[in-house]
């Protein structure tokens, strides 16, 4: 199943720890040009922000723009915490610790556009190790389950600030960049979303839920209905479908063809507000 629905947050309040079963979430996520994987995230509200998943970071990093951004206060030291810490897909968390730092690795590849994206920090272990991840580069998205009960301990102190020659690297990849006229090119076209999830079922693409208010309820889209083509294009599963909106963006009219009652039947959806 793949979720085409942006944000899928729930209204209700969760039961009480001990009721409470593990959760699997759907996380949206892309290999960067650097081959990190990236996912997105809304702090304290604000965003969404790229974080890189790294397995060896203790804590969440984010530079300090983006700490003023979503409005962390900073401790003496330069630790802070997240309210909220929303990821792309569902995945909620409560009082998450972050450090705020302006990292050699972060400010290197955005002064030269490595990554293809700006980055705004990285998702460390204080996170990473509240679920069970499973990771598949055939598909696109990563499943989160949470660990019922478990609760990482506190990180480390970070007190080290490296010598002075690693902190100027930074700067100076921004300064050569700079002269050597390379400007990376971060413009970002929100994408669009349509509303639906899909079921590759026996070979076909069927939609097994349509969002209430979404740009496929709109538009006519029905729990049940096969989707035979997209932009008068095939397809015969969800990556292929991905593949046809991905770049597609918000206002964007796609013509959808969908089976119904034996019949094919054209439907044109005007792609909404996506994350």
């Amino acid at each position: 199943m793949v979720a085409l629905a942006g944000w899928a947050l729930s209204s209700q309040a969760a039961p009480p720890e001990q009721q409470r079963e593990p959760q699997k979430y759907e996380i949206p996520y892309r290999l960067t040009d650097t081959q990190h994987v990236l996912v997105r995230a809304k702090l304290n509200g604000k965003g969404p922000f790229n974080l890189i998943l790294d397995t060896g970071a203790p804590a969440v990093f984010i530079t300090k723009n983006v700490a003023k951004k979503a409005g962390v206060k900073l401790d003496d030291k330069g630790w802070g915490t997240f309210e909220r810490f929303e990821l792309e897909g569902g995945a909620v968390l409560e009082k998450v610790k972050t450090r705020v730092e302006d990292l050699v690795q972060i400010d290197g590849m955005n002064g030269l556009g490595l990554a293809g994206v700006e980055l705004h920090g990285v998702i460390g272990y204080n996170v990473l190790a509240r679920f069970r991840i499973e990771y598949d580069f055939r598909a696109d998205k990563l499943t989160f389950q949470s660990l019922k009960g478990f609760d990482p301990p506190a990180p480390e102190r970070i007190e080290a600030k490296g010598g002075d020659d690693i902190q100027t690297m930074g700067p100076m990849i921004k300064m050569l960049a700079a002269l050597s006229g390379i400007k990376p090119n971060f413009e970002v076209t929100p994408r669009g979303f349509v509303g639906i999830e899909v079921d590759d079922t026996e070979g076909k693409l069927v939609v097994k839920k349509v969002l209430p208010d979404s740009p496929a309820q709109k538009a006519g889209i029905r729990p049940g209905d096969m989707i035979e083509s997209v932009k008068a294009m095939k397809v015969k599963n969800s990556p292929e479908l991905l593949g046809v909106l991905e770049k597609l963006g918000v206002g964007t009219s796609v013509k959808f063809t969908v089976g119904r009652d034996g019949k094919s039947e054209d439907i044109v959806v005007e792609l909404g507000k996506g994350l």
